[in-house]
């Protein structure tokens, strides 16, 4: 049986995609282990059906802490029984990589985002940098790369001349939500990271302007203090539900409760610009329709499958004509509920996990190929 790690910075607990692609690989007769890190706070980690490592770490923010994961994760990787690693984003690479020449396994890079162009950057060139000078080093040394987004797929294949297969963050099908609206109360719905740049504090202006409606924050993040305070400044706070993070098996209860899902990411960097995040996936397999910002990926995808709106002027006045559009339109809600299914329907794991398939036989064939 060949035996794949798969290395991330977070604790595992909420990664829906790390989750995903282990379940679809153990399903094909493949070992998997995915190695994280620990909190004091984070939750355990039942009814995986993959095995699961965790570091607790001396530092957790600035470089100490990339540079303590990445001992830690080297480490693990020397003596662990492994035939194929698997860097998930390039804040574990440079672990995964030394390993990987050192042990001669075969090497994978799964790229959730593009790293160097994260919000947290765009102020801080010589960090930029130093990525920047990371991915160049490393990125030619993978053996096969996959990635979340066709812009990102596309920008590695003219920066490296390396093809990036595109595996999109959707999620599983679920047969259609059955889940009963509050006639007097609807529920807009934000989950993940709580960060700089996602266009909730913009949504906390637009609340104002709106009767008979909460918002429900799911996840955390570096701004939650801030957003707190701001509701309280704005006099919206009964009308906003902080409801922390959530573990996987738990966020469908939320999810499928809302009547109206957003992602309202600002254009920071080219990785904002080329993201098409999870959240707007797991909104349509809840069958609840969609607000997103003008952005390359997530226009094309809800004008495709006219499941939303796309957000043409950031201001509190137009998200708020957008939101009642949805919400307080019945000839508009029915026309994007029909829609919704057959977007379901089609933008499902069960379709893209194909894909993954293959890409891990190719690898398998790279193991066999460096064990003969």
């Amino acid at each position: 049986m060949i035996s794949i790690v798969l290395a991330v910075t977070n604790d595992i607990v909420t990664d829906n995609r790390l989750h995903k692609v282990a379940n679809t690989l153990i399903n094909n007769g493949y070992k998997v282990t995915i190695v994280g890190r620990k909190f004091a706070d984070s939750q355990n980690l039942f009814n995986r059906p993959y095995h699961t490592r965790r570091f607790k770490l001396w530092f957790n923010k600035t470089f100490l802490f990339y540079a303590n994961y990445n001992l830690r994760l080297f480490a693990y990787l020397l003596r662990a029984q492994v035939d194929i690693v698997v860097a998930n984003d390039l804040d574990t690479l440079l672990a995964s990589w030394l390993a990987a020449k050192i042990r001669r396994k075969v090497l994978l890079f799964d790229s959730h985002e593009l790293f160097t162009e994260v919000p947290e950057l765009v102020d801080r060139p010589f960090i930029k940098h130093i990525w920047r000078l990371g991915e160049r080093i490393l990125l030619p040394g993978i053996h096969i790369g996959y990635t979340v987004s066709r812009p990102i797929q596309e920008f590695y294949k003219a920066k490296y001349n390396k093809d990036f297969t595109l595996i999109r963050n959707v999620g599983m099908f679920r047969f259609e939500n059955n889940h009963i609206p509050d006639i007097d109360e609807k529920v807009i719905i934000y989950q993940g990271a709580v960060n700089k740049g996602r266009g909730l504090e913009l949504m906390l202006e637009t609340l104002k302007l709106l009767n008979g409606i909460k918002l429900w924050i799911v996840g955390s993040g570096d701004i939650i203090e801030d957003l707190k305070t701001k509701a309280r400044v704005l006099n919206v706070e009964e009308k906003v539900v902080f409801i922390g993070r959530v573990p996987l098996d738990k966020l469908w209860k939320y999810t499928s409760k809302g009547d109206l899902g957003f992602s309202l990411e600002e254009d920071l960097g080219l990785n904002y610009r080329y993201a098409l995040p999870n959240k707007i996936f797991d909104f349509i397999q809840a069958r609840i329709p969609v607000i997103v910002s003008d952005l390359p990926e997530m226009r094309s995808l809800v004008e495709k499958y006219q499941v939303g709106i796309v957000l043409k002027k950031r201001t509190p006045e137009n998200l708020a004509e957008s939101i009642k559009s949805i919400l307080f339109n019945e000839a508009e809600r029915e026309d994007i509920a029909r829609n919704l299914e057959l977007a379901a329907r089609d933008l499902c794991w069960e379709r893209e996990e194909d894909k993954i398939i293959l890409l891990y036989r190719d690898a398998s064939l790279l193991v066999r190929e460096q064990n003969a």
